[in-house]
């Protein structure tokens, strides 16, 4: 289309990102990305992270594959083919594992009592939109160079080597996974291999940073409220480089619990950090249902409105 055109149709959908909050669950990250990052992107010309095939938006956060735009072609699984879904580029296996949440219950432990993994599994600059099959197959694992591995997707040039538990990157988002990478483990001061760091750090030197990461890495910065340094050229990474750890914002106890839920005759008004709706001890019906790693404690109305929150449609 035209640049102008182009330019007023972009300005229309990331405008609003000025006004959002940085979401504070994976499933509102999926949404927010969707809805403020990449609505204009289904058909865009980056396309999917691993194989550049555009797609279809469907419901709150998915989408449909558009197989012909990219030569894809499914290795084993059809339905997952056919369907988005949204790729941690650092899994969320390799955080998790680094968090004494983890050690203590696993992922479903780390959700409901470790701040920091939330807030690492909805950090939007480590979300982008895959085709369902590969990432699946991709897993947990590294990045790093695939041999002696036949195209298993069709004309798709990302490769995935089971065996050795890599997965290789089309040339196109080589940079941007490093890059990527590169912010996740300095902001909450993850560990990385030597190895990955060369193979990374090559990458990124080697592919640079094009004009839709910058503008995509833009978009995300003004929903989180930071920018990706090693997008903007401010940081570099090194090997020995020590992680500024800025996202680290509470540490997590070694064994945490989660709150108790307030008793029904306390007074506490009850906020629900996902979907910014509170409820009164009296009159909301669903009020003792809102789940503990989402209550937000409020004393007044007042206290609830000012943070945002509205009340829930159904209380009498």
């Amino acid at each position: 289309m035209p640049r102008l055109i182009y330019v007023l149709f972009a300005a229309f959908f990331v405008t609003p990102c000025a006004l959002a909050d940085a979401p504070t669950s994976f499933s509102t990250a999926k949404a927010i990305a969707k809805e403020q990052i990449f609505l204009d992107q289904a058909s865009g010309a980056a396309g999917d992270l691993y194989c550049g095939c555009h797609w279809e938006w469907l419901g709150r956060s998915g989408g449909r594959i558009d197989a012909g735009s990219c030569g894809y072609e499914p290795r084993a699984q059809q339905v997952r083919a056919e369907r988005i879904e949204w790729e941690h580029i650092v899994p969320a296996w390799t955080f998790g594992h680094q968090r004494q949440c983890w050690q203590s219950g696993g992922r479903r432990n780390c959700v409901s009592n470790d701040p920091v993994f939330r807030a690492m599994e909805a950090d939007l600059f480590n979300l982008y939109p895959s085709v369902g099959e590969v990432n699946g197959d991709r897993s947990n694992y590294n990045y790093g160079m695939v041999t002696g591995v036949s195209p298993q997707y069709g004309a798709c040039s990302t490769s995935v080597d089971f065996k050795g538990r890599t997965a290789e990157p089309r040339d196109e988002v080589k940079g941007l996974v490093a890059r990527v990478t590169f912010y996740m483990f300095d902001r909450y001061g993850l560990n990385m291999s030597r190895q990955q760091q060369q193979v990374l750090m090559a990458w990124s030197r080697q592919y640079p940073v094009s004009a839709w990461e910058q503008e995509w890495s833009s978009r995300t910065a003004r929903v989180m409220g930071h920018e990706n340094l090693f997008v903007t050229g401010e940081r570099t990474w090194s090997l020995g480089y020590k992680p500024s750890r800025a996202g680290v914002v509470s540490a997590a106890p070694a064994v945490a619990r989660a709150a108790p839920r307030p008793a029904a005759n306390d007074g506490m008004i009850i906020g629900n950090r996902n979907s910014k709706v509170y409820h009164l001890p009296h009159g909301c019906p669903s009020y003792s249902r809102v789940s503990p790693r989402n209550q937000v404690p409020f004393t007044t109305e007042a206290e609830a409105a000012a943070a945002g929150y509205r009340k829930a449609g159904n209380c009498r």
